[in-house]
């Protein structure tokens, strides 16, 4: 028999580099009392974006999102955190991978949606550069 290990217990934390929290806003959710996907994807991809122009040290625009998964509604008057980290740098692109994690009211905290963004480094006339690495 194989016993699990100590690590398979832990809870998952965020990964990357905190960019950004927020409290959601009613007026930023539906009837329901649940933030509109919409919502979190524009945060997410400004959270991409403020880390991609960081790494290319100017101007950037996003260009794909690849996989999105949200696991779980986000009431409306929590707190939410944004992290995102480099997967790949390439000549004039930039693969972000981006978290969002919910702290609900008993301090719990837990992902809601995570993401994949490409971003490409574009000069003053938006056109492609390369990234000094």
């Amino acid at each position: 028999m194989i016993m699990d290990s100590p690590l398979d217990d832990q809870i998952p934390l965020p990964e990357g580099e905190l960019i950004s929290q927020l409290i959601t806003s009613p007026n930023d959710g539906n009837i329901y009392g649940d933030i509109y996907a919409g919502w979190l994807i524009n945060h997410m991809d400004a959270a991409g974006a403020y880390l991609a122009s960081q790494l290319a040290r100017g101007r950037v625009t996003t260009v794909a999102v690849g996989s999105m998964v949200f696991l779980k509604p986000v009431p409306t008057g929590n707190s939410i955190s944004f992290y995102a980290q480099c997967q790949e740098i390439k000549r004039s692109s930039m693969r972000i991978y981006v978290e969002v994690w919910l702290r609900e009211e008993n301090q719990a905290i837990s992902k809601v949606t995570e993401g994949e963004f490409v971003f490409v480094a574009i000069d003053n006339q938006g056109r492609t550069r390369s990234i000094d690495q």
